[in-house]
């Protein structure tokens, strides 16, 4: 059985056999790190590392709560928050570099991946003060299309509930600039270059007070942000309380439940 195919020297591709392989030696290897793990909860032992992967929105808006409410209760576990696109992060949870990803988009599309519904949320439109915008009756989408926009890129926090309002109503939205951050959208914003359109958590009125925010709710779907877990991964005990603080109706018994059945996408 040939596991690789070789030109020359080189090794070039690998067999249909050779990824049934790999295949099963990832899964092998899965299981050693997960007979790690139960030794060192039955040891007893509340110290240790847990790496979660997530966007910057949720690590710079939703995610400080939590992280210190489980500093406190775990001060002898390593806690690593990694950022990038949710495409980097979910393959990060797959490869076990991480053990939880936190995202919304992209994450459904994982099969390797148990994913878990945490709380729905929608947008808001940031503009400077005296902008037209502010002044009209209700926010619409062709008033909307016709400015310059400042918002997330295409694989980020929900980019594809905006695309899908316009696209809807067949308008074209003049999008000049795209990041991954909302700091950073705002920041472009504040230098006039155009509104722009931000998960509605990421708005702070204490901080972001030179700036004015309308609710853009009723004109896009909301989007759901999800924790996701690999299949057969084995939890500390200390990452069950961590994804309770983020959810707290993901309990124990419920994520268990869930990385038990066949689905990958988890029905509260």
């Amino acid at each position: 059985m040939h596991i690789f195919v070789r030109h020359g020297k080189r090794i070039v591709e690998v067999t249909e056999p050779g990824r049934a392989v790999l295949a099963i030696a990832e899964r092998i290897l899965g299981e050693a790190e997960n007979l790690r793990r139960v030794g060192q909860d039955f040891a007893g032992e509340a110290q240790g590392s847990l790496a979660i992967a997530t966007t910057h929105t949720q690590a710079r808006y939703a995610l400080p709560p939590v992280v210190e409410q489980f500093v406190k209760l775990y001060p002898r576990v390593s806690l690593s928050l990694r950022q990038g696109s949710p495409t980097q992060l979910c393959e990060q949870v797959i490869s076990g570099e991480a053990d939880l990803v936190i995202a919304t988009e992209a994450i459904a599309e994982y099969r390797e991946l148990v994913m878990l519904p945490c709380y729905q949320w929608n947008r808001c439109v940031i503009a400077l003060p005296g902008h037209p915008l502010l002044t009209q009756p209700s926010l619409t989408l062709e008033a909307l299309a016709r400015e310059p926009i400042v918002t997330y890129d295409f694989a980020f926090t929900g980019r594809s509930q905006v695309n899908k309002a316009f696209e809807a109503r067949g308008l074209t939205p003049n999008v000049v600039l795209t990041a991954i951050d909302s700091d950073v959208i705002k920041t472009y914003v504040r230098l006039g270059l155009g509104v722009g359109i931000i998960a509605k958590m990421a708005f702070d009125p204490d901080q972001d007070q030179d700036l004015c925010a309308l609710d853009a709710s009723h004109l896009f779907e909301s989007s759901t942000t999800r924790i996701g877990i690999r299949r057969r991964a084995y939890l500390r005990g200390y990452a069950y309380d961590f994804i309770r603080l983020f959810a707290p109706q993901l309990t124990r018994e419920v994520v268990e439940r869930a990385m038990g059945g066949g689905g990958s996408e988890y029905q509260l």
